[in-house]
């Protein structure tokens, strides 16, 4: 019988953390062996001067830069094929994963499939399928966060839709983390305030979900208290002070301590958001913080004792499962986030089908108590009634 007390640890990729950091773009791409990168990112950031800054400095080392930036809020598989296209017919031999969730998660989707043949969806987080990728053709990777909450840019694996199905896929292998990321919280100071909010929600929620985690992983759960220390402390004011840096750059940390801890596990926010995600197109962020609390009353026996270590860690007023409990609530209502699922936009008629999609995420194997359609179905119903 294997002992409760093993596992399997990885530790992420190479961090070059710091304001300004991002002068140092072109050497990394160069050590990497690139000479023709393609930066992938979003619509919204291709448009803005970051990016042509960006892409002008390559050139001015040596590296002209192509882009790409057809890929939506929530990414899909046509984006993905649509940058593979752009890879090959650019000529490029790396990838600059530039941006938030989607930009970072389709970029490294595109870094994987530049060498594949197959579809991406065989390479569903699922079984032994990443075994199945032919690690040889997949591009260097380097990433540019400029939001705070999904930490992708540390992480082994996307989340891509596919539009046929309206469901969200965890693609995953090894060798999709990025070989060396560049947080510059001066990349950060312009997200809003409603968006800093919700990606730093996001943040909380993977350290939050991998410290409930069943499994034995301390590292994993060290780092996940201290990440969520750090958004208590600093993501008010950074929502209130985009331009604190101080506040963007552990705001940076927390979200990569997320993506690094939640390697031990989610749970049942994200089986909930990723379905909701893929119907609506509801941001991710901000449809964890919704259902946060719903999930947090159904997993209350089997994480009580933990909530107690939490508050004190987190010199909470009060002390166990109500004092994260009134915490979690605070920080919704100080950032205005919307209380139940109506308010995302769920349909009543669709809740039987969004729960057997819940049950199906691959997030629902590492939540704190069992959950299947039933029990899904059960925190849909009071996340639709705002019933805590």
């Amino acid at each position: 019988m294997t002992s409760p007390l093993s596992g399997n640890w990885n530790y992420p990729t190479t961090v070059r953390f710091g304001p300004g950091r991002i002068k140092e773009l072109g050497e990394v791409c160069k050590s990497l062996g690139m000479k023709r990168p393609l930066l992938v990112t979003d619509p919204g950031l291709a448009a803005l001067p970051m990016i042509a800054d960006a892409l002008a400095a390559n050139r001015r080392e040596g590296l002209p830069t192509g882009l790409f930036s057809d890929v939506k809020p929530n990414p899909v598989g046509k984006n993905v094929d649509d940058g593979v296209n752009a890879y090959k017919q650019g000529g490029h031999d790396g990838v600059i994963a530039w941006g938030g969730g989607s930009g970072v998660d389709a970029a490294k989707a595109v870094a994987l499939m530049v060498g594949q043949e197959g579809p991406i969806w065989d390479f569903e987080d699922v079984g032994d399928n990443w075994t199945r990728v032919k690690t040889a053709g997949i591009a260097p990777v380097v990433a540019v966060p400029t939001t705070s909450g999904t930490g992708s840019e540390v992480g082994r694996a996307s989340v891509i839709a596919n539009e046929d199905t309206h469901t969200k896929k965890v693609i995953f292998h090894p060798t999709m983390m990025p070989a060396v990321v560049i947080c510059d919280p001066e990349l950060v100071t312009g997200l809003p305030a409603h968006l800093t909010a919700y990606t730093g929600m996001d943040a909380l929620v993977h350290c939050f979900e991998a410290y409930c985690a069943p499994g034995y992983h301390p590292m994993a759960e060290g780092i996940a208290l201290e990440g969520m220390r750090l958004v208590r402390q600093w993501l008010p004011k950074a929502v209130k002070d985009g331009s604190d840096i101080e506040a963007r750059s552990h705001m940076m940390s927390a979200a990569a301590m997320g993506a690094t801890a939640f390697q031990k596990g989610l749970g049942a926010v994200h089986s909930l958001s990723h379905p909701v995600g893929a119907v609506y197109d509801t941001h991710h962020g901000l449809t964890n913080a919704v259902f946060l609390p719903y999930v947090m009353n159904f997993n209350r026996l089997a994480i009580e004792d933990r909530m107690q270590t939490l508050a004190r860690f987190l010199d909470l007023p009060g002390s166990g499962f109500t004092a994260v409990m009134d915490w979690v609530l605070q920080l919704r209502a100080i950032f205005n986030i919307k209380n139940t699922a109506v308010e995302l936009g769920v349909e009543e008629n669709r809740l039987d089908e969004l729960a057997e999609m819940a049950a199906k995420d691959p997030t629902a194997g590492t939540n704190p108590i069992a959950a299947g359609a039933k029990e899904m179905r059960a925190m849909f119903d009071d996340a639709m009634a705002g019933r805590l």
